[in-house]
């Protein structure tokens, strides 16, 4: 059974929160490997900010090639996570030029 465009953008929110949470947090993000401490203070995981940047890149990728989808129609549709994939698409390039 095709997915439909609600359960493409469902599961691109994967990579919306995974941007959104790099740009917030770093190389201590939970994404790259961040961990939190006995006493509760946020720790950077062993990624190379080069990897980092590759793994957004990756996923700003993602997110344009989903929203290009014609089949289900994702392209055409006006279903407001469309919004946060193109949000996050921006912060993810913003992020990698700032961090390069």
């Amino acid at each position: 059974m095709a997915q439909t465009v609600a359960e493409v953008l469902t599961a691109a929110m994967d990579s919306v929160t995974l941007i959104n949470d790099i740009n917030t947090n770093g190389n201590k993000s939970k994404y790259v490997g961040g961990t939190t401490d006995a006493d509760g203070n946020s720790v950077a995981g062993d990624m190379t900010q080069a990897e980092i940047n590759d793994m957004v890149q990756r996923n700003v990728d993602h997110l344009e090639i989903i929203l290009e989808y014609t089949e289900p129609n994702v392209k055409g549709s006006s279903n407001s996570k469309k919004t946060d994939c193109t949000s996050a698409i921006a912060t993810g390039t913003t992020y990698i030029t700032e961090n390069s």
